[in-house]
């Protein structure tokens, strides 16, 4: 494996890592945003209150999400080791 192998793996990495990350922590930074903007119109702060809120609609997205999320992964580890074995 010589060292263009080895950037282009490095670069599939972070795209796939971009890929799968992305649409949970848009959810959570949504719905954060949305509990932040409630809280300071009700005057209401409590710290922990956007916890379950994220909780549940991160979790809600990665069950709509997860054929998606694992055939991005599969195909991943099928291009790394064809990389690899060529």
């Amino acid at each position: 494996m010589d060292a263009a192998v080895g950037v282009e793996v490095a670069r599939l990495t972070l795209a796939t890592a971009i890929m799968i990350a992305l649409p949970l922590l848009g959810v959570a930074l949504v719905i954060g945003l949305l509990v932040s903007i409630l809280q300071a119109v009700t005057q209401v702060n409590e710290l922990t209150l956007t916890f379950v809120p994220k909780m549940i609609g991160v979790l809600l997205v990665l069950l709509i999400m997860l054929p998606y999320l694992a055939a991005k992964l599969m195909q991943f580890t099928v291009e790394v080791f064809s990389m690899i074995g060529g």
